[in-house]
């Protein structure tokens, strides 16, 4: 019953093994109840074979996350939020800016072309937030190329033969790239991905980039995009490419979190999109409106992820643009700062603009947009994902904020490897070394690949 091929010492067993074994299991339980018990009908020795084989592949089947049941993720999550102190969900938000208020920080002002501008983007470009209108104008920057000119997408449009994962705990990004893969043909497992991209059953997130490298590993083109709009979306489904989008997620009151999903549909008649989910039942097709949709989106900047097959290059460049596009960081901003104006007091649109603005360099602006959204209140996991933050105040020398962001996470989590890093960062940067160095450790006993802590790590004296 158990298999009997060699196997070398570094095979881990499969679910199959696991099976087989309760099978085997399952015979021996039936043979001793019959020694005890004596000579008992057929239908009894079936009987007792039958509820332990099944009960054997139950269990083994939600061990090995092949099986999936009601109830089992939020026992886990339950479970997991044991060890660390009890915190009121409502009242975990991302630190607020030190010092007073203020006033409102200004939305950066795209402008239209006028007649006769020779700028591509139009008008006199972005000004800068918190800066007047009225204000001399600043230093030009580099102005986006207008995307191409596209037909509008058909009315409806859906993806065949795309099979569903169910996630096993905390592994949305492994089961939705997986999906993803089925969705052109390519037979991976959630498995495989989970050991590519976690270096531990803890790892709390898998970045976009980190999705990309998979993809790539696989023979699969992909590409992380931001600034995303919904007639993008449905143009690459209507060409047949599945995306991944990451969004932000609410499965119980005030818990908010981030999460991916697949698009592999939309129907403009009944105003939705279809999802994949790998944690929300059904699980397969499930509605998603548009405009519930787009808010959920704008906490990532509109993040978007094609993935295709070399033959579809051509295409998916015709409705992205192209991966080096310098360009394609302004229409981000752009489509950013039209949220913001849209949206004024919401926080995610404001994460947005920021985070548009450290792609492009534009560190002071970057921080004033940061400083908006923590003041409109950001949920506690949110830089568990993105960390533009950090980036933008350790460049214009806010390097408290950036240790005072670090330690707020980590006194959630300690397990994160970019808090862990950038907590590194400020103490280096403030002389105490020592620390830093505790820090950067800690940071890659969380993930031994992650090469930045590495190498800030060794730039450390000894």
């Amino acid at each position: 019953v158990i298999p009997s091929r060699a196997r070398s010492r570094r095979r881990r067993a499969s679910a199959g093994d696991l099976m087989a074994l309760c099978v085997a299991t399952a015979l021996v339980v039936a043979q001793r109840v019959r020694a005890f018990l004596g000579p008992v009908p057929v239908l009894g020795t079936v009987l007792v074979v039958a509820s332990s084989m099944v009960t054997g592949f139950l269990v083994v089947g939600v061990i090995a996350g092949t099986v999936h049941l009601p109830g089992t993720r939020t026992f886990a999550s339950v479970a997991s939020r044991l060890s660390a102190p009890f915190r009121s969900a409502e009242s975990a938000y991302v630190p607020l800016p030190s010092g007073p208020a203020g006033a409102p920080a200004r939305v950066p002002v795209v402008r239209q072309s006028q007649p006769g501008s020779d700028s591509p983007s139009g008008g006199d470009g972005p000004v800068p937030v918190g800066q007047s209108a009225d204000a001399p104008t600043p230093e030009p920057t580099p102005r986006a190329l207008p995307a191409p000119a596209l037909p509008p997408p058909p009315p409806a449009a859906r993806l065949r033969s795309v099979s569903h994962v169910w996630q096993t705990w905390n592994n949305c990004g492994p089961a939705t790239v997986t999906m993803a893969l089925s969705a052109i043909g390519r037979a991976e497992s959630q498995p495989a991905a989970v050991a590519f991209l976690k270096t531990s059953a803890d790892d709390k997130n898998v970045n976009p980039d980190e999705l990309v490298e998979y993809a790539r590993s696989r023979g699969v083109r992909a590409d992380w995009r931001m600034g995303g709009d919904l007639p993008t979306l449905k143009r690459l489904i209507a060409a047949g490419v599945p995306v991944i989008v990451e969004v932000g997620f609410e499965p119980d009151l005030k818990d908010w979190m981030g999460h991916y999903r697949l698009l592999v549909g939309y129907d403009d008649a009944a105003g939705r999109f279809l999802a994949f989910d790998s944690y929300l039942a059904p699980g397969q097709n499930v509605p998603q409106p548009y405009g519930p949709f787009e808010a959920n989106w704008r906490a990532f900047n509109r993040t978007f992820l094609p993935l295709y097959p070399a033959d579809k290059a051509q295409e998916v460049a015709r409705i992205v643009g192209a991966p080096d596009d310098p360009g394609q960081w302004e229409r981000a901003l752009a489509r950013a700062v039209a949220d913001a104006e849209a949206h004024p007091n919401e926080s995610f649109a404001w994460f947005s603009v920021g985070t548009s603005l450290v792609r492009l360099d534009r560190m002071e602006e970057a921080v004033a947009a940061y400083d908006e959204a923590r003041r409109l209140k950001l949920p506690w996991r949110m830089l568990w994902y993105q960390f533009g933050p950090f980036e933008a105040y350790l460049a214009t020398g806010r390097i408290s904020d950036v240790l005072t962001l670090a330690n707020a996470t980590l006194a959630q989590v300690a397990d994160l490897e970019e808090s862990q890093y950038y907590r590194g960062r400020a103490l280096q940067s403030m002389g105490r070394n020592a620390e830093a160095r505790t820090a950067y450790v800690q940071a890659i006993r969380a993930n031994a690949r992650f090469a930045p802590a590495h190498h800030f790590l060794s730039l450390l004296p000894r």
